[in-house]
């Protein structure tokens, strides 16, 4: 594998990114009303706490990290191109297994649109910030 500068900086507000967009987008004005409902679960009910964040928080970065390496891999030196790598990213690695593993365990599909959505805006964002800020 060729070697990647990385811009631990960009890395961690990627991360922070990742975070921030988890907060709006799983709040109770836009998507945990309906995610609560279609999980089964009450609204005091979504995560345990501090250790869901800290997991979340370690997942961020890790993903960010990773990402920062498809971007320098695919050649991506503008936002535009780093959010195309994210959205391929997310098609190949998202989107179908999530969408397999919706068939198989017959989840409800707005379950998947909610979950695999999120990942989709954090994807692209990160992407585009992470070939631009390099």
């Amino acid at each position: 594998m060729p070697h990647v500068s990385i811009n631990y900086w960009a890395v961690l507000v990627a991360a922070l990114i990742n975070m921030a967009v988890g907060a709006i987008w799983y709040s109770k004005p836009v998507f945990a009303k309906q995610w609560a409902h279609l999980t089964g679960r009450k609204m005091d009910q979504m995560g345990n706490g501090s250790t869901s964040y800290a997991i979340t928080a370690v997942a961020a970065l890790v993903q960010a990290w990773i990402l920062s390496h498809f971007v320098a891999y695919a050649g991506s030196t503008t936002a535009l191109q780093g959010a195309v790598t994210g959205l391929w990213l997310w098609i190949g690695f998202v989107a179908i297994t999530q969408g397999v593993n919706t068939v198989f365990a017959e989840t409800r599909k707005k379950l998947w649109a909610i979950n695999t959505g999120y990942f989709l805006v954090v994807l692209v964002i990160n992407g585009a910030l992470l070939a631009a800020w390099r």
